[in-house]
């Protein structure tokens, strides 16, 4: 167990959690063929940062370690330690990044190729390592699989095809961001745009990724690779933009969908009475729908990231995420 300060107070938090999301990642390629299993890696990893970035009362922090472990013993993976030397902290930087260099430029899968990246090496930096040359190349052939993959798969106005040839021009009225900070004013503000939000992977999912991505963009950020930030920042607004064609449908609306998962006519998304940094919120158990993919603890730390890099909290967005996280 690992003791954490927090404004003068001392926490008790689990670096365990660290180390079982890069083995669920580390082997999610090998063990599944796929990489979606990594989610509940990037979720394990998630629940331990946002207990640590924020000044959460003891019962919240008790109940969000409580879920995340139980999440962790039902989606680990087969793994063996062995005696394999640790690497260092640069040689698993630099192997993981020269693996993002391949697909960081285009948007694959909604940025989940940097989401896995970012959240991978931010746990390496908090453990010291701790990882092996194989955990390394797990890490690494998951990242690479993302080489020509689709943007995503659902989509609202646009196909994944014209997803994928979209320009970013003038008339987007987009200014530059070339900082952390200008990134999550930027997004934050996206959010708080929406009139409206439903309840499907082509809007709530998607709204909240955007989320998600941006923030795997600041850790890179502030890890030093800077070069990897400005060039992730073009896919992100990919995303933005056909986000942006969607603040204000109505559930009939004409314009088309394109989704195997979502139908017509969508369902307004319900507001959350209660947020992540509220005990309410963590009441249910959620393991009944897999702690929504994980995303019940990735989409909040992201966002609480996001609100603590701002100068002044803009309460609109602070009410529009009540509609993209369940409790």
């Amino acid at each position: 167990m690992a003791k954490l300060e927090q404004e003068g107070r001392t926490s008790v938090l689990d670096k365990g959690l660290l180390e079982d999301g890069l083995i669920i990642i580390s082997q999610c390629k090998k063990e599944t063929g796929d990489i979606w299993h990594a989610h509940f890696g990037a979720a394990a990893i998630a629940s331990y940062f946002f207990i640590k970035e924020n000044n959460l009362p003891p019962d919240v922090e008790r109940k969000v370690i409580a879920q995340a472990s139980k999440m962790v013993k039902k989606h680990t993976l087969p793994y063996s330690k062995n005696e394999q030397k640790r690497s260092d902290i640069n040689h698993a930087e630099r192997i993981i990044l020269e693996s993002l260099d391949r697909t960081i430029d285009q948007l694959h899968w909604v940025g989940h190729n940097v989401i896995y990246a970012a959240l991978s090496l931010l746990a390496i930096h908090e453990l010291r390592c701790c990882v092996t040359e194989e955990d390394i190349r797990g890490i690494s052939e998951l990242i690479v699989s993302f080489d020509k993959t689709i943007p995503g798969r659902s989509w609202l106005g646009y196909s994944a095809s014209e997803v994928k040839k979209l320009d970013i021009a003038v008339s987007d009225n987009i200014s530059e961001i070339n900082s952390a900070e200008q990134l999550s004013e930027f997004v934050l503000k996206e959010v708080a745009a929406f009139n409206v939000i439903y309840r499907a992977e082509s809007h709530h999912d998607l709204i909240a990724h955007m989320l998600t991505f941006s923030h795997a963009l600041n850790i890179l950020y502030d890890l030093g690779h800077v070069t990897y930030f400005k060039r992730g920042i073009y896919p992100l607004l990919k995303l933005v933009k056909v986000l942006r064609a969607s603040r204000d449908i109505e559930a009939d609306s004409p314009i088309q969908l394109f989704s195997p998962v979502d139908r017509k006519p969508l369902e307004k998304s319900t507001r959350n009475p209660h947020l992540p940094i509220e005990l309410g919120f963590w009441i249910n158990e959620n393991d009944d729908h897999d702690w929504d993919f994980g995303h019940q603890f990735k989409f909040p730390y992201s966002f609480y990231n996001h609100m603590n890099r701002v100068k002044e909290v803009d309460e609109l967005s602070v009410e529009k995420f009540r509609y993209l996280v369940k409790g």
